[in-house]
């Protein structure tokens, strides 16, 4: 096995292939609502890192039922797991995150909840929820990390110390939840160096997964902006292969890969847009993987 990829970790779950349906729960950020910041994170569009969710208009069993009908090409009686990827989907009222949650569980379809959210938003009363919630089924929630290095923390407007996430890891992991972590490659002022001890510290957090994200920049965005006056460069196809397959040595060989790149909105993308041939860069990579596991 080159890795332990996502694909092999629901079957070995589930016994079956597992979708995810992308659902926006209607909640905002505290880097955006006034709590921390205005802005946002400098990186992140305007649907929060949603851009691919259903229409937070819909319940969330209509969310569900919609993702159903998007994936019938792909799979037919199957089962999903509810991903709240919008925002930050454990930043709200108790009660509004309690309905929420359990109606995504309540579908007889979902096998798991998915819960996108930052380390800062997990309080006593949320993980009381969320440990309630995994004990009827399974919990994943996924915590945008991105950068281990304060100066880059700083930079993107994260918002929290680095001390903030080691602690949510061990409160999430004592209640059973299964922890994944997004981190993005290729952020400005960032060595290559750099990247691999942000990968390196995840891979001994004592963290389940890892969400390894290519740098994207979205129209519209600070970010946007400092790239058009050519304060930094994104990476290039060779350099990004190159580097994941170095993260992938670096990281545990039980640890799940959940994602090695990801898919840009094509109309809000504005670099690197070689990234939008998914196909061609998942070929490199496995490429590149497997070469560096021979030796």
């Amino acid at each position: 096995m080159r890795y332990y990829s996502l694909n092999q970790y629901l079957k070995d779950t589930f016994g079956e292939k597992v979708y995810k349906i992308a659902l926006d729960g209607g909640f905002t950020c505290p880097n955006r609502d006034g709590t921390l910041d205005t802005k946002g994170c400098v990186f992140c569009s305007g649907k929060g890192s949603g851009d691919f969710a259903e229409s937070r208009n819909e319940s969330i069993t209509e969310q569900i039922e919609n993702g159903k009908k998007r994936l019938s090409g792909k799979i037919k009686n199957g089962k999903y797991i509810a991903y709240f990827q919008a925002f930050t989907n454990t930043y709200g009222p108790i009660d509004v995150l309690r309905s929420k949650y359990e109606e995504a569980m309540n579908h007889s379809d979902v096998v798991a909840l998915s819960i996108a959210t930052r380390p800062d938003c997990l309080g006593d009363e949320v993980l009381d929820l969320l440990k309630y919630v995994n004990n009827k089924k399974p919990v994943w929630v996924e915590l945008g990390l991105q950068t281990i290095h304060k100066k880059t923390a700083e930079y993107i407007r994260r918002g929290y110390e680095l001390t903030v996430y080691d602690d949510a890891v061990q409160r999430l992991k004592a209640i059973g939840a299964n922890v994944i972590v997004h981190v993005i490659l290729g952020l400005p002022g960032e060595s290559r160096e750099d990247m691999l001890k942000t990968v390196q510290y995840v891979g001994e957090s004592g963290v389940d997964g890892i969400k390894i994200q290519l740098l994207h920049v979205i129209k519209d965005t600070d970010l946007e902006r400092e790239y058009n006056k050519g304060m930094f460069q994104t990476l290039d196809m060779e350099e990004y292969t190159d580097l994941v397959a170095e993260c992938i040595a670096v990281l545990p060989e039980h640890m799940v890969i959940h994602r090695m790149t990801g898919d840009g909105d094509k109309k809000t993308l504005v670099a690197p847009l070689w990234s939008g041939d998914k196909k061609r860069v998942l070929n490199m990579l496995n490429q590149k993987i497997e070469r560096k596991q021979r030796g």
